[in-house]
C-alpha cells in the first residue's frame, strides 16, 4: 500500500488540514513531518471547530495513527496543551507516536526568536516567535536537544549548558536580556518526562513496518512549498523542508515509498508575514477576500494579506513536488464576484515569464499578467459533483487545472468536512 504525501503548494494556509481529515477515514496512519507550532490547521466537523498547530491532523480520525516525525521541531508544552484540549472534547488521543528523534523547543530558542526579529527591525522574516527557526539552527549547528535526550538527565544537562554558553553570551551582550538559567531549562524539560515517555517510538521503523503490513500513510506538511526553505522565497521563507521531498528526510519513508503527492491550492492566494507576493490585492476586492474567507492566522490570528490565483506558483509547486492531484479549495469564497482574475504570468522589466523567476530580485519585482474569468452568482456550497456547480465555476476550475500542470481532483466548496466535490478518488 502507498504512503501519500500532502503538501501545500502556495504560502500556506491553503486548507491541508481539511484535506488531511478528508482522507483521515481511509487511511492507518497521518505523518506531521515538518514544522512546529508556527502553523495552524483548522478542521470544521459539524459544528465543531478544531483548530491544531503542532499534532498531526490525522489525531481527528478514529481508527487512526497520528505520528509526529522526526522532522518537527516540538514544543512540549503546547503539545500537551493541545493533547489537554481535545481530550476535554472528547477526542481520543491515546495513539499519538512521537520520534525520538525529533528535536525539542526549548525556552531560549524562543526568546532569541522575538529578540532576533526586533532587533531585525525593517528586515525582519515574519516570523511567530515561536522559536521555530533557532530551534531548527541548533539542529543543523548540532546544538539542538533531541526528544530521547530528555529522559537522560545527564545529556540534557550536557546539551543544555553546551547550548547556553553562546546563547548567554548573545543574550546578555548583543541584545541586552538575562541570562537564561541551565537549572530552569533542564527543571522544565524534565517535568515532561512521565507523559511523554509512553507515547515517543522509532517512528521511521513504525511506518517501515506498517507499509509492509499494507497500511496506508498519509505524510502532512506543516507550511507550504514558497515557504520551504530551499525551493521557497527565500529569506521569507520557514526553516525546514515543506516540500514532498521532505516528506521523506522528515519521516524517515523512503522516496519509493510515495506514489501519490496531492498539492493544496487555494482558488485565490494568500500570504502571511513578510516578502514578496506579486498578486497581493490592496484594494476592497483584497479586503473582500479577506473578510468573505475569514482570512486570519490560526496561529496568530494576523490578517493574511490576499491576492488573486497565480497559477505560475502552482505551476512551480506541481513541478517541484511532482504533484499528481491538486485539491483546489475555497472556491466558495469567489461567488458572487463579476469577473475572476488569474495570473498567468508574470512581467519583469518588460520581459514576460511564464515559469518562476530565476532570482528573488526579479521575482520581488514581478508584475502578474492577468486573464479574466467570468464569475458566479449561485450558491455552490450545496455542490456534491462537478456537474453541481454553476457553468462558469466549472469554466474556472477547469482554466485553473490546465494552467497548474496537475488535475484538479477535489474542490473545496464550504468550510465543512463534507463541503466538497470528489472529481477523481485520491487514493
Amino acid at each position: 500500500m502507498p504512503a501519500v504525501v500532502i503538501v501545500g503548494a502556495q504560502w500556506g494556509d491553503e486548507g491541508k488540514g481539511k484535506a488531511t481529515d478528508l482522507l483521515g477515514s481511509r487511511v492507518d496512519y497521518v505523518v506531521k513531518f515538518n514544522g512546529g507550532n508556527n502553523a495552524g490547521h483548522t478542521v470544521v466537523i459539524g459544528d465543531q471547530k478544531y483548530a491544531l498547530h503542532l499534532l498531526p491532523s490525522g489525531i481527528l480520525s478514529p481508527g487512526c495513527v497520528p505520528v509526529i516525525g522526526n522532522g518537527v521541531v516540538i514544543d512540549l508544552s503546547v503539545l500537551f496543551e493541545e493533547i489537554d484540549a481535545l481530550q476535554a472534547r472528547g477526542i481520543d488521543t491515546s495513539k499519538l507516536q512521537v520520534s525520538a528523534n525529533a528535536h525539542v523547543i526549548a525556552d531560549y530558542n524562543r526568546s532569541l526568536d522575538k529578540v532576533t526579529e526586533r532587533f531585525l527591525g525593517s528586515r525582519k522574516i515574519g516570523t511567530t516567535g515561536r522559536g521555530i527557526g533557532p530551534t531548527y539552527a541548533d539542529k543543523m549547528n548540532r546544538l539542538g536537544i533531541r526528544v530521547q535526550d530528555v529522559f537522560d538527565e545527564k545529556i540534557l544537562r550536557q546539551k543544555v549548558e553546551g547550548a547556553l554558553e553562546l546563547k548567554n553570551q548573545i543574550l546578555t551582550k548583543v541584545y541586552n536580556r538575562r541570562a537564561v538559567d541551565v537549572d530552569e531549562i533542564v527543571d522544565e524539560l524534565l517535568s515532561y518526562v512521565d507523559r511523554l515517555r509512553p507515547m515517543v517510538s522509532d517512528t521511521p521503523l513504525l511506518l517501515h513496518d506498517a507499509l509492509v503490513a499494507g497500511k496506508t500513510v498519509l505524510l502532512e506538511a506543516g507550511q507550504a512549498t514558497l515557504l520551504d526553505v530551499d525551493h521557497g522565497t527565500y529569506p521569507f521563507v520557514t526553516s525546514s523542508s515543506a516540500t514532498a521531498g521532505g516528506a521523506c528526510t522528515g519521516s524517515g519513508i523512503p522516496p519509493t515509498r510515495i506514489d501519490r503527492v496531492i498539492g493544496i491550492v487555494k482558488a485565490y492566494t494568500t500570504r502571511v508575514g513578510e516578502g514578496p507576493f506579486p498578486t497581493e490585492l490592496h484594494d476592497d476586492a483584497g479586503e473582500h477576500l479577506r473578510k468573505t474567507g475569514l482570512e486570519y492566522g490560526t496561529t496568530t490570528g494576523r490578517p493574511r494579506r490576499c491576492g488573486w490565483f497565480d497559477a505560475v506558483i502552482a505551476r512551480y509547486a506541481a513541478r517541484i513536488n511532482g504533484v499528481t492531484d491538486f485539491v483546489l479549495t475555497k472556491l466558495d469564497v469567489l461567488t458572487g464576484l463579476e469577473k475572476v482574475p488569474v495570473c498567468v504570468a508574470y512581467d519583469v522589466a518588460g520581459v514576460r515569464h511564464d515559469e518562476m523567476p530565476l532570482s528573488q530580485s526579479d521575482f520581488h519585482h514581478a508584475v502578474p499578467i492577468y486573464e479574466e474569468l467570468p464569475g458566479w452568482t449561485d450558491d455552490i456550497s450545496a455542490a456534491r459533483t462537478f456537474e453541481d456547480l454553476p457553468k462558469n465555476a466549472q469554466a474556472y476550475v477547469t482554466a485553473v487545472e490546465k494552467m497548474s500542470g496537475a488535475r484538479i481532483s477535489a474542490i473545496g466548496v464550504g468550510p465543512d468536512r463534507d463541503h466538497t466535490v470528489v472529481v477523481h478518488d485520491l487514493l
